[in-house]
């Protein structure tokens, strides 16, 4: 892994030669993915309408604080 990335996502049982699992960091990323799909509920954030980098992070950060509030 060139970039330091490391594969998080657990073993296919079939799969002969097993990988470690970090559970911990597994349950970080499925958070993350949560947090994805949520913010993808938004129509203006799955779409993309704002163009503009700054604009489209205000619309997430909207998006964010919606689902914080909730």
């Amino acid at each position: 892994m060139k970039k330091g990335a490391v594969a998080v996502i657990p073993n296919n049982p079939s799969r002969t030669r097993k990988y470690p699992l970090d559970k911990h960091l597994y349950a970080q990323r499925h958070l993350v993915e949560c947090c994805f799909s949520k913010l993808k509920q938004f129509r203006r954030v799955a779409t993309r309408f704002k163009k503009t980098a700054r604009n489209y992070l205000a619309v997430v950060a909207l998006a964010a604080t919606v689902l914080w509030l909730r």
